[in-house]
């Protein structure tokens, strides 16, 4: 939750945005500056996609998931798609493929590979602090972008029922390219990752802007921007990164060095060039922070599709491994970490005091402290796909009497370790204050 600072400076230029106040300044990104990204995309990327096609058509399985299908498909599990290996195996033979394979191969004369591996030391430091963030704020407040979740909903990829494995592959990627440096350049897994989902978005991409074109009813371009357009990818990568080292770290207690801060942004800044996102924002922590904040005035416009989402975020992951978190504490921290005015926005829950107090607890935790998932590793194939009958409607919440386990019970315990502990320091402390006030006396003669 943010909390207001006595000693911050109000002037003219001071903005205020879901409870995060800063100063504009004329370097600040304006609306009308950053409206033409909203038409701008990865023309590479998406060219290269349609020269795969080609080489390997579409699997039926990417058709839309409530057409039936006929007997002969009955029972029949095909493989997956995995456009990068198809990339891999074919770009020598197609000038668009070639162009792309060329472009991901070519490290910038801008990156310093001592700074990366230092960037990806960042994540795992503050690791537990990061992926709450992640989930919590990223993820979760994201779906206050009100355009962004006209794109989500029509992949249907965030009803209840799949939003958590949407989670862990998103998880999976971040993981994946804070992983070792091998990973991150070219050839390892987390670079390889990078391309695949700069595939699969020029798939959703050009899906739903074919749709559009047949029925204009269905996705207004001119209202909302080309689908996944280079403004949506910067925001993308702005809340895996300026998002978590302005707002995320600090909402918890974490305030990273300087260094680390240059180190971080210079990571996420090479992976947005694996993903065909513009990087001129991301080239010193200051553009990036100058570039969140403009994001968080212009962008933040929850709608209805935003509320459906938010929430099915929530009952996603509630009662879930490796957490077994309840709803009220789910909702503690998404309202901890996004502020009560857009966390109303997006109609998530009020939990009572006690469950503030567990995200007291877990920060504690985390300050202290510096077998479930995918159930395979996901190669970001085209799985939910866009069509004229496919949206994500709200799922409902059961509630049930559970008592607390998993991650609740953690921090209540170290809440009431750190209480007791703050307890016997005061006790000390003022005794110690009364001995020096007595001895004081003894001296004065009084």
């Amino acid at each position: 939750m943010a909390i207001p600072n006595p000693f911050r400076r109000h002037d003219e230029n001071t903005r205020q945005a879901w409870g995060y106040t800063f100063q504009w300044t004329p370097e600040h990104p304006t609306r009308e500056e950053m409206h033409p990204m909203k038409y701008s995309y990865d023309i590479v990327g998406e060219e290269a996609l349609n020269r795969l096609d080609i080489i390997s058509p579409p699997l039926s399985a990417e058709l839309p998931r409530n057409q039936n299908r006929g007997p002969s498909q009955i029972g029949v599990t095909k493989p997956k798609r995995d456009l990068y290996a198809l990339l891999k195996e074919h770009h020598a033979e197609d000038e668009k493929l070639g162009e792309l394979w060329n472009e991901v191969n070519t490290v910038p004369e801008w990156v310093d590979w001592e700074q990366i591996s230092r960037g990806q030391e960042v994540f795992y430091r503050y690791g537990g602090v990061a992926l709450t963030a992640l989930a919590f704020q990223s993820l979760l407040g994201g779906m206050g972008a009100g355009r962004v979740t006209e794109v989500l909903a029509r992949t249907g990829g965030f009803s209840t029922k799949v939003a958590r494995h949407r989670l862990y592959e998103t998880t999976q990627h971040i993981l994946q390219v804070t992983q070792s440096l091998d990973s991150i350049k070219p050839g390892g897994v987390g670079h390889a990752s990078s391309i695949r989902v700069r595939l699969l978005h020029a798939a959703v991409r050009r899906r739903i802007t074919k749709l559009a074109a047949e029925k204009p009813s269905y996705y207004s371009i001119e209202e909302l921007g080309i689908p996944i357009n280079d403004l949506d990818c910067i925001a993308t990568i702005g809340t895996f990164s300026a998002t978590l080292i302005w707002l995320g770290f600090p909402r918890q207690g974490i305030w990273i060095r300087d260094q680390e801060v240059q180190d971080y942004i210079a990571l996420w800044r090479l992976v947005a060039y694996y993903m065909g996102t513009p990087t001129e924002p991301f080239e010193t922590p200051a553009k990036a922070k100058r570039m969140m904040e403009s994001l968080l005035v212009t962008e933040i416009t929850p709608t209805a599709t935003s509320k459906v989402l938010a929430n099915n975020i929530i009952l996603s992951l509630k009662g879930q491994a490796p957490t077994y978190a309840s709803r009220d504490f789910l909702n503690a921290n998404a309202r901890w970490l996004n502020g009560n005015e857009l966390a109303d926005a997006l109609g998530l829950g009020r939990p009572g005091l006690y469950y503030y107090a567990l995200v007291v607890g877990q920060c504690i935790f985390f300050f202290e402290n510096k077998t479930h998932g995918l159930g395979e590793e996901t190669v970001f194939d085209f799985k939910y796909v866009p069509s004229f009958s496919l949206t994500t409607e709200e799922g409902v919440y059961e509630e049930s009497a559970t008592k607390q386990t998993g991650i609740e019970k953690r921090n209540f315990r170290t809440l009431v370790a750190a209480s007791a502990a703050l307890a016997v320091i005061s006790y000390l402390g003022m005794r110690t204050t009364w001995g020096i006030v007595g001895g004081l006396r003894n001296w004065w003669g009084v």
